[in-house]
């Protein structure tokens, strides 16, 4: 069958159903919604695009269709009207709705005919109306069909390009056929805004969708924030992440996005997200917006009482207050009940008084006598009173206190009048012997309890010898009055016992109870020469204990010295057993997650934490830049994620998953987990602080700077912590170079462990995710066609990560979409080797990306593969090749009409070398031709340092000489 005009297209199309999709969009331009006032133009005017206009349902659509494919020499142009940009918009979205005819069914015209059409853009500040010049258009895509039309049932192909960056007033889309049976049906150009909005009683006006934007908002009536609130705006036209949560002033409550005052009976004190509350109990009823609710008469608040505490009543005096002599003198315990009033509080103490009274004039007790614990505050409802005279009556008062007792007009006390009674003097328990000689014996003795101080007692001393028994049977004894508990007797017989008894006397001379008897002896006579002689004997045996002691201490320091420089394996230090690596446990098996938080993780007072300065935002909030305070290593520099305010537990619980995950880690290649901060309003995740931040980042600002060695040398350390993490049986599914963090000392480490899940027990050792988004230009082609993660997986992930390392991170697969990378692997197509990357580097990316996964290498052997390198520098030197056509991805030489890059700038920019425009200008180099004769010298010369900028140019300059040979060679 000729198919050589559209109209079957058409006919055909007008049963078809055109679906309007509901979004945040503002239209700048919809061909159907034109209806016969499209005025779009056409090159050339005959044989090419034509507007095809039919009925449906009683209305009139229009459609643009080509399908010249007789002709091999096609290039037919469509150009849009005008489009007007409105102020603020860099990029819209440009939506296709498109049929593409399959060539095979065009018999033999199908050597002519093609599948794809290009998509071309050009900027003006003015319309210039049916000035219509291939020249001034760039181009944006090339349109493929996801599906061709074969029969009578058409198959509808929606494509949406992103268009920018847009700098001038408006724009014109054109739409070039070379060869296609294609009919255009729809066209529509729009951006995307966020709406404007209430978030957290803030309100954020309608913004333009442009990348991820901040902007400020303002507080609703009667809510305040201590800082701007702000929230961001996504190119996708969604408020993501809210900061600087308003909240309703006092006597004020949130009502759905506003604030409304509390209702009568109800308060409010402080500007917060909480309700209003019902007025405690002993208050008054409140008025409408109450801050609080005033007590009623005779109920008090305390100064350090919350507004929220009900209010109470002084209390009422303590009950039974009692006194007990102690066994010990001059002790005396006071004991009470708490008062049958306490006012409803908590918080009661008491204080003890101590007076004489005598005739009714009461002096107070003065310092001499103590109180155990204390005479104040006390909590306990006894105390001990010490160092009181026996003789004296004393009066005691309790006193009870409360928060609220200084608004009582009456004093809450208990009184008791008492003393010692303590009327006989103290009997002697024992006397004791502390000298003797032969003539002589000196003797103490102890009471059965201590006098008061003020008190003197004295003592009746009775002795006599033991075989002495008087004349006529009658006991003989000497008697001493002394003034104090100790004597030495003198005149005694040697070798002679004595017998011994004594009793106190009271101050009015009243007699006590004798003790027993105690019996001493003399010494001989001869003792005075034993005792010398004894000295000696003593002092002699004291230096040969002496010289042995130091003796046997210096052997013992010698042979502990021995010890040490021997080592050995009674030495725990030098034990050969080794501990083997830990098993990672997924915190989602707990049942209760807090209970994997409180296992892994450290928990850090919130006041060591201190936050400096926004770093970046997260998926649940901001992350800072702060500082901890540790007892041992002082101030350390760290990183704190936090949660944004007003979320929900599930995400609570889903931020600090990722910390009980880094909990269980420890290498020095994987990012370190200081600790998390879970019981503070404010939940947050603290880790090492890694100066350099992200290694894709880290490496592109410094493109060239750093030699192959180096790089090599970051991959290892990359491939340490990957292999920690397959030996514990986890696998990390988003290992990418913006996922590895870089520190000061250039020590790379493994970060971000939002997407990764552990190993289940099965026969392959495989994870199936849930569903989620999945990194396409890191991801395993098994991984992405059966959503089935391992080790291996990870493995050809780190072969991308290698090629970003060596290409100074460089985007992997450059401007390819999803799907063309996704066809391009499955057809073998891998990554060709980035400028001046060592060939082993090279070679070793090739075996992370085999199909076949059991074919990859392990961590383990990509450890042992790169640490073998580096223990041989040699082996980096011999290079792989390289194409700078492939590897830069350079765009065509000629422009859209045939002909050379139109500009130096353009040419730039095409390599993203724009910032050297003025260096170029400068030294007099505006045009092509003379970029083509530039040699390496010239470069330099021009003011292009950096090796990475320079090499890239002179590569850049070989490709375009190669493509213009190879043009003119066809040409001729």
């Amino acid at each position: 069958m000729e198919f050589r005009r559209p109209s079957l297209f058409l006919f055909l199309f007008i049963n078809q159903v055109f679906i309007s999709v509901q979004s945040k969009e503002q239209v700048l331009l919809d061909m159907r919604a034109s209806g016969s006032e499209l005025g779009w133009l056409t090159l050339p005017y005959e044989n090419g695009w034509e507007i095809v206009q039919t009925v449906v349902n009683g209305s009139l659509y229009y459609t643009y269709s080509v399908c010249s494919i007789e002709s091999t020499e096609q290039d037919n142009w469509l150009r849009t009207t005008f489009i007007q940009r409105r102020p603020g918009t860099t990029r819209v979205s440009v939506e296709l709705r498109f049929i593409v005819r399959d060539c095979n069914t065009f018999d033999g015209a199908s050597v002519a005919c093609k599948e794809t059409f290009n998509l071309f853009i050009s900027e003006a500040d003015a319309d210039v109306g049916t000035n219509f010049r291939k020249g001034q258009f760039r181009k944006v895509a090339t349109i493929a069909p996801d599906e061709v039309t074969r029969g009578r049932v058409l198959k509808v192909n929606t494509e949406t390009r992103t268009v920018g960056p847009l700098s001038k007033k408006g724009f014109y889309l054109a739409f070039q056929d070379m060869g296609t049976c294609v009919a255009l049906l729809s066209v529509r150009v729009y951006y995307k805004t966020c709406p404007s909005t209430v978030q957290s009683l803030a309100t954020f006006p309608e913004t333009v969708a442009d990348a991820l934007r901040g902007v400020e908002g303002a507080c609703v009536e009667n809510a305040v924030s201590q800082a701007t609130p702000r929230i961001y705006c996504t190119a996708e036209g969604e408020w993501v992440v809210p900061v600087g949560q308003c909240q309703c002033l006092s006597g004020y409550e949130t009502t759905g996005d506003s604030c409304q005052a509390c209702k009568p009976g109800y308060f409010k004190p402080s500007e917060s997200s909480e309700l209003c509350q019902v007025c405690p109990d002993n208050t008054k009823p409140s008025m409408a917006g109450a801050t609080e609710c005033q007590c009623e008469e005779g109920f008090f608040r305390s100064p350090s009482d919350p507004p929220t505490s009900p209010c109470s009543a002084p209390p009422s005096a303590p009950l039974d207050l009692t006194s007990t002599t102690l066994s010990a003198e001059g002790r005396l315990q006071l004991s009470w009940s708490p008062p049958l009033v306490t006012g409803g509080r908590s918080d009661l103490t008491y204080s003890v008084v101590c007076e004489h009274c005598d005739g009714g004039l009461c002096i107070p007790c003065g310092e001499k006598i103590h109180f155990e614990p204390g005479s104040t505050d006390l909590q306990d409802t006894t105390v001990i009173v010490t160092d009181l005279d026996s003789h004296l009556n004393y009066t005691f008062t309790v006193e009870a206190f409360s928060g609220v007792s200084q608004y009582s007009t009456e004093r809450p006390i208990s009184t008791i009048t008492t003393g010692l009674d303590y009327t006989d003097p103290p009997k002697v328990t024992l006397i004791h012997l502390d000298d003797r000689s032969p003539s002589s014996l000196s003797l103490s003795w102890t009471l059965s309890r201590r006098p008061p101080a003020h008190i003197s007692h004295r003592y009746e001393l009775m002795y006599r010898r033991k075989d002495d028994d008087g004349e006529r049977g009658v006991t003989t004894y000497r008697v001493l009055i002394l003034e104090k508990n100790s004597v030495q007797i003198d005149d005694l017989i040697p070798n002679t016992t004595y017998l011994f008894k004594v009793q106190a006397l009271s101050p009015d001379g009243s007699p006590g109870s004798y003790s027993m008897e105690h019996e001493f002896h003399t010494s001989p006579a001869e003792f005075q020469i034993q005792n010398n002689s004894t000295m000696v004997m003593g002092a002699v045996v004291g230096v040969a204990v002496i010289l042995l002691i130091v003796v046997a201490v210096l052997l013992l320091r010698k042979r502990r010295l021995s010890s040490r420089g021997r080592g050995g394996p009674e030495d725990p230090y030098f034990s050969t057993d080794q501990l083997k690596p830990l098993s990672y446990v997924d915190p989602h098996m707990y049942e209760d997650p807090n209970i994997a938080i409180q296992k892994f993780v450290t928990e850090i007072d919130p006041n060591a934490i201190s936050k400096q300065k926004v770093i970046g935002v997260g998926e649940f909030g901001e992350v800072f830049r702060g500082v901890m305070k540790t007892p041992v290593r002082g101030e350390v520099a760290v990183a704190i994620k936090t949660l944004k305010p007003g979320y929900s537990e599930k995400q609570r619980q889903d931020f600090l998953s990722e910390a009980s995950i880094m909990g269980q880690f420890s290498h020095p290649n994987i990012i370190r987990l200081e600790g998390v901060v879970t019981k503070f309003k404010h939940a947050m995740i603290v880790t090492e602080y890694m100066e350099n931040g992200a290694l894709d980042t880290y490496l592109k600002d410094r493109d060239g700077e750093i030699p192959s060695y180096q790089l090599v040398g970051m991959l290892r350390g990359i491939a340490a912590g990957m292999k920690y993490l397959s030996d514990m049986s986890y696998v990390h599914r988003d290992l990418a170079a913006r996922n590895v963090l870089v520190n000061s000392n250039l020590e790379c480490k493994v970060s971000d462990f939002g997407l990764s899940r552990v190993l289940e027990d099965d026969a392959e050792g495989t994870y199936t995710t849930r569903g989620g988004k999945i990194p396409i230009r890191w991801t395993a082609p098994e991984a992405i066609a059966y959503r089935k993660f391992t080790s291996a997986s990870d493995v050809w992930s780190f072969g991308i990560v290698m090629w970003e390392v060596m290409a100074f991170g460089e985007r992997p697969y450059w401007d390819m979409s999803n799907h063309e990378v996704m066809k391009a692997i499955n057809e073998a197509f891998r990554l060709p080797a980035p400028m001046d990357c060592p060939s082993a580097i090279y070679q070793l990316m090739l075996q992370c990306w085999q199909h076949d996964r059991s074919k990859r290498p392990r961590f383990t052997d990509i450890v042992n593969i790169l640490d073998k390198l580096l223990r041989s520098p040699e082996s980096l030197k011999t290079i792989a090749d390289f194409d700078p056509r492939v590897s830069i991805r350079l765009p065509s030489t000629s422009g859209c009409d045939g002909t050379m890059f139109r500009s130096v700038p353009e040419w730039l920019e095409s390599i993203k070398m724009s910032q050297y425009n003025e260096s170029f200008a400068r030294a007099g180099i505006t045009t092509m031709e003379q970029v083509l004769a530039l040699r390496h010298e010239d470069i330099r010369n021009i003011g292009v340092r950096l090796p990475g900028h320079m090499k890239r140019i002179a590569y850049s300059i070989l490709g375009l000489k190669d493509e213009t040979s190879s043009l003119s060679v066809f040409a001729v």
